[in-house]
């Protein structure tokens, strides 16, 4: 069997990498978020936002198998508009928002060890250990994607069975308390919709499998195969352990401890011992979150340089160790842990992939249905929920945080205008 062929990704290791990325994220690093948005909602908010993915995963599945390549989500733009700004600057939405998810993850990563070791979560020691884990997953991911789906495997078998334990013993108990410590403002319209899109973040991992298709054994099968039965594994996890935390801490309770609300619920079910056991079992899950994400974002990087739509990353130089867009990915991603409160920096991610979401579909409706076979009717659903959660999520944060949209139209201008900027510049002739 050749080298090629060895390094090939099985269909169980494009679901464990769709799962290692949305199992960190969702569950450790926003669970506390959409219960301080939904209140006693929120386990339906992770329900509605799983009804959401799988809306527009069908867009994906289609996309997915008549244009498999590793560059995923960039290559359905180019398709659908051509190589041009319009592309360009959703792809570099998307490499964005993947890399806003990696710092996200990398501080819960920090925060979580923080509480496994009883060190106080505000020090400084959170970033170094966001910043360790980063550097870690570069390592992991230099040595190449065999290293990363034997890891994966191990460790998606790992975490889903520890959650499922935690789930099943906090449910045996659960009693649902009314409110607990701490005030949760009462949800309202806008509130419980832009629960829905903070809970879509924790879905929008599967997306990373679609960068997979130059490497998948069997990508006209095998990348909508794992796409399907990821959403569906996650979704039943997330359920699970919604309804165990909420079932054993008031919802007061959960905001309160809204950056390790998992850890938070074992404490009444199994002690402190417990406590520390979810915590570590947090940081198995954050580490393969963290590796699975920059796995397929330095792949995005690497695809947009190949098409011209970035300037080429040479550093100058070849690296022996690891490729170029291996290396800026893990760069961005250090630099925003360290810079940034990523609260904030997560909900200009949510809307960065609702636009980029509705925009492949729109493309995909208006320039590829004939190509890809797909049915109008799902791919106009899936723009229709972008968008009533993109304008829930933004009257949201309008009232109350109204820097959020002014980054967000800083960021957009940014990207966009430099996108702009640089293909008319370095664009030949024929517009290519």
């Amino acid at each position: 069997m050749s080298d090629e062929q060895h390094s090939k990704i099985t269909l169980s290791g494009a679901v464990s990498m769709g799962t290692g990325v949305m199992i960190g994220a969702g569950v450790f690093a926003l669970m506390g978020q959409v219960a301080g948005t939904a209140g006693r909602w929120f386990p339906l908010a992770f329900l509605a936002a799983a009804g959401v993915a799988a809306i527009t995963s069908y867009s994906y599945v289609k996309l997915s198998s008549t244009y498999p390549s590793a560059g995923g989500i960039g290559t359905f733009l180019n398709e659908a508009y051509g190589v041009g700004p319009i592309a360009a600057t959703f792809t570099m939405a998307m490499w964005a928002s993947m890399i806003l998810n990696e710092s996200l993850v990398a501080r819960t990563f920090g925060t979580y060890f923080t509480k496994l070791i009883g060190v106080d979560t505000d020090t400084v020691l959170v970033v170094a250990l966001g910043v360790a884990l980063l550097v870690g997953s570069f390592a992991i991911n230099a040595a190449g994607s065999r290293a990363v789906n034997a890891v994966e495997k191990v460790m998606a078998v790992v975490k889903i069975g520890g959650l499922a334990v935690f789930a099943g013993a906090c449910l045996w108990v659960a009693d649902f308390p009314a409110t607990g410590s701490g005030a949760v403002d009462p949800p309202t319209i806008d509130s419980l919709i832009a629960a829905v899109g903070i809970g879509l973040l924790a879905y929008k991992g599967f997306t990373t499998i679609t960068n997979t298709g130059g490497e998948i054994e069997d990508p006209d099968r095998d990348v909508g195969r794992a796409i399907i039965i990821s959403i569906a594994t996650v979704t039943v996890v997330y359920m699970s352990v919604a309804l165990a935390v909420r079932g054993n801490l008031g919802l007061g309770e959960i905001t309160d401890a809204r950056d390790y609300a998992l850890a938070r619920a074992a404490r009444p079910v199994f002690g402190s011992v417990g406590f520390r056991l979810v915590a570590a079992l947090a940081v198995i899950a954050t580490v393969t979150s963290v590796m699975a994400s920059m796995y397929s974002t330095s792949r995005m990087l690497g695809m947009m340089s190949d098409m011209d739509e970035v300037p080429e990353v040479t550093l100058g130089r070849r690296i022996p160790f690891a490729t170029p867009p291996l290396v800026v990915t893990t760069a961005v991603a250090i630099a925003l842990t360290v810079a940034f409160d990523l609260t904030r920096i997560a909900a200009l991610g949510a809307f960065a992939y609702l636009a980029l979401d509705a925009v492949i579909h729109y493309g995909h409706l208006r320039h590829l249905r004939h190509e890809t076979g797909a049915h109008a009717a799902p791919l106009v659903a899936a723009i229709v929920v972008d968008v009533v959660v993109f304008a829930g999520f933004f009257v949201y944060r309008i009232r109350t945080d109204v820097v959020v949209i002014a980054s967000f139209a800083a960021f957009a201008v940014l990207v966009g205008g430099g996108e702009t900027l640089y293909m008319r510049r370095f664009g030949d002739a024929t517009r290519t």
